[in-house]
């Protein structure tokens, strides 16, 4: 994909991502930590996740064609190497949403060990911290390198 209704997709898509990525990594520490949510949200956390990860690589893709089509800086090839590092994040985060929907499911029929739900928290936020501390390093980047010489070349009036 590389343009929606005449602009560049990648500038369309990344807030999908920027949005998903923090909605699911919040759900999934919700749901982690409350079976009692996690059973009223029932599929919606793993669709959520699952909107994420897909949103990932078409952002990126849409971003690689951008990049042949802009001056590569430095800032660019940067915002570039960090946004190919997030799929891992966001697949974690799905698989996490499953697994957490999964053992949710089963804890009605089965207990689960508070040492087990201890370690599956502390795993989901540790996820999903990093997800969004990610995306957060991706976008700086990205708006480093859309808007680093535009405001060096401004007017000069210091607004």
């Amino acid at each position: 994909m590389s343009t929606i209704n005449g602009l560049p997709a990648h500038i369309l898509l990344v807030h999908l991502v920027v949005v998903f990525v923090p909605l699911t990594a919040l759900a999934l520490i919700v749901c982690a930590l409350s079976p009692a949510v996690a059973r009223r949200a029932g599929l919606l956390l793993p669709l959520l996740a699952l909107v994420t990860l897909v949103s990932v690589p078409l952002t990126t893709d849409a971003g690689e064609w951008l990049e042949q089509k802009v001056e590569s800086t430095a800032l660019v090839r940067e915002h570039t190497e960090l946004g190919d590092g997030l799929l891992p994040w966001a697949a974690g985060l799905f698989l996490l949403a499953v697994l957490v929907w999964w053992f949710t499911r089963r804890a009605s029929t089965r207990r689960i060990s508070g040492a087990v739900r201890i370690g599956a928290t502390v795993l989901c936020a540790v996820v999903a911290v990093g997800a969004v501390v990610d995306v957060y390093r991706i976008g700086d980047s990205g708006a480093k390198a859309a808007w680093q010489d535009a405001l060096t070349h401004s007017s000069g009036d210091g607004h």
